[in-house]
C-alpha cells in the first residue's frame, strides 16, 4: 500500500511540476486533447496503460 501511495505522489509531483514549469504548454496540449475524437483518446490511453503496466512488471521481476 505504501508503494501505491508514494506511486500517486510522484504522479502529483510530475503534474505540478509541469503546470509550474510550462503552464501555456500545459493549456495548449489540453486544448489539442479536446479537439480529439473519445476513440482517439481511449486508444492512447490504452497504449499508455500497457506500457506502464508491462514497465512496471518488468521492474519488479
Amino acid at each position: 500500500m505504501k508503494d501505491l501511495f508514494s506511486a500517486l505522489c510522484l504522479v502529483a509531483v510530475f503534474e505540478g511540476l509541469f503546470l509550474f514549469v510550462a503552464p501555456r504548454a500545459w493549456k495548449r496540449m489540453a486544448e489539442q486533447l479536446l479537439m480529439l475524437r473519445s476513440s482517439a483518446l481511449r486508444t492512447w490511453g490504452g497504449v499508455i496503460l500497457l506500457a506502464g503496466l508491462t514497465t512496471l512488471w518488468w521492474l519488479k521481476h
